[in-house]
C-alpha cells in the first residue's frame, strides 16, 4: 500500500502539478468489515475539493458494477466525492468505469475525474491504430483455443476454417489480428513484445478479455413461440440459472445465430413484440453460432460471461463470477 500511495502522489504531481497529503480517514472503522478488509481510505484536499481516495488492496480485480455499489455504501458515512484508486486496471474495466461515470486513478496510466472535467491518459507510440474489439471470427478462434487448451501453432488457418465454419481467408485474418492486437497492447504498456503463442488457456483469456465483446447483436421478444422445439441454446438469465443458484427467469431466453434467426422466420409463425411481456420468449441473436461452444442446450460459460456484462444486478454479477470459477 505504501508503494501505491507513493505512486499516486507522484503521478498527480507529474500530471497536474499538484501536491497532495493523504490522511487516513478515521471514519472508515465504522464501515462494514468487508469494505475495511478490501480498501484503505484516505482523505485528500484536491484541487479545491475534499475527496476520499478509496484504494483497492485486493489481488483480484473487481467489476465496475460492484465498485459502484461499494462506493454507494461508503457514501452513507462520507458526504463528498469518492475516487477509486488501484495500481492496475485492465483497459476493458477502465472503459466500463468511465461508462459508469466513476472517478478513478490508475497511477502512471489514467486519471478520470468527471466532477473536475479531467480525463488524462498515458499514450505510448505504436505502429498502427488498433480496433477496440475483435471481429466475431477472431473471438471464435480465441475461444476455441481457450476451450481446447491448444497451442495456437498446433493448427493452420485452413484446418481451423473447416472446424469453425469460416473461410480460409477469414481465419487467416483472425490469426493475424490476434497476434497484432496483443503485441500492440503489450507495446502500449511498455512491457515488450508478447509471444502470443506461448500463453495457456488462462493466460490467453486474461490477455484477450479486454478485446472481446458481447456476442449479442440484437434482442427480440416474441410471443406464440414454442420453446419445446429445442431451437437455439438457453442464454442470458436462463443460462445463468443453469450454471448457478440464480432463480430461473419468468421468460425463457434463447440464443441463435443470425442465420438460424433467418431460418426461424421462414419456418415458424410468431409475433415480434416491442417489449418483453409475461408470456414472451427473449431471443438473443448472436454474431457467431452458440452451438460452436454450447452444450446440453446451454451456451458456453465465457460467451455467457461476455453477453451478461451489462446486466446491472448484484446477484447477476455474483453468478457471472461463478461462471469463471467453474472453468477447469
Amino acid at each position: 500500500m505504501r508503494i501505491l500511495l507513493s505512486n499516486l502522489k507522484q503521478y498527480i504531481h507529474d500530471t497536474l502539478a499538484v501536491s497532495i497529503t493523504p490522511d487516513e480517514w478515521s471514519e472508515s472503522k465504522r464501515l462494514p468489515f468487508f469494505l475495511q478488509d478490501n480498501y484503505v481510505f484516505y482523505r485528500v484536499d484536491f484541487l479545491g475539493l475534499t475527496c476520499l481516495m478509496m484504494a483497492d488492496t485486493r489481488d483480484q480485480e473487481e467489476s465496475p458494477v460492484v465498485i459502484r455499489k461499494h462506493m454507494d455504501q461508503v457514501r452513507a458515512k462520507w458526504d463528498g466525492e469518492i475516487i477509486y484508486v488501484r495500481d492496475r486496471v485492465t483497459a476493458y474495466n477502465r472503459k466500463r468505469l468511465i461508462e459508469h461515470n466513476l472517478p478513478f486513478i490508475v497511477p502512471g496510466n489514467q486519471l478520470y475525474l468527471p466532477m473536475l472535467a479531467i480525463d488524462l491518459r498515458e499514450h505510448f507510440r505504436h505502429k498502427r491504430q488498433i480496433s477496440d474489439y475483435f471481429y466475431p471470427s477472431t473471438q471464435v478462434l480465441v475461444l476455441h483455443w481457450i476451450y481446447n487448451n491448444q497451442n495456437a501453432t498446433a493448427y493452420t488457418p485452413t484446418e481451423l476454417a473447416r472446424v469453425l465454419g469460416y473461410s480460409k481467408m477469414t481465419m487467416t485474418r483472425a490469426f493475424r489480428e490476434v497476434e497484432s492486437i496483443l503485441k500492440d497492447a503489450e507495446l502500449n504498456e511498455e512491457q515488450g513484445v508478447l509471444d502470443v503463442y506461448s500463453l495457456n488457456s488462462r493466460g490467453l483469456w486474461e490477455r484477450t478479455r479486454p478485446f472481446m465483446r458481447s456476442p449479442v447483436k440484437k434482442r427480440i421478444y416474441v410471443s406464440d413461440f414454442d420453446v419445446d422445439r429445442h431451437i437455439g441454446h438457453r442464454a442470458g438469465l436462463s443460462a445463468l440459472a443453469d450454471y448457478s443458484m440464480l432463480a430461473k427467469p419468468k421468460n425463457m431466453v434463447l440464443a441463435v445465430s443470425q442465420e438460424e434467426w433467418k431460418t426461424l422466420q421462414q419456418k415458424h409463425q410468431f409475433q415480434v413484440l416491442d417489449s418483453l411481456d409475461p408470456e414472451a420468449t427473449e431471443i438473443e441473436i448472436w454474431s457467431y453460432a452458440p452451438s460452436l461452444f454450447g452444450h446440453d442446450g446451454v451456451v458456453d460459460r465465457l460467451s455467457l460471461y461476455l453477453s451478461s456484462q451489462d446486466m446491472d444486478d448484484e446477484r447477476v454479477e455474483a453468478a457471472r463470477e461463478k461462471l469463471l470459477e467453474g472453468m477447469p
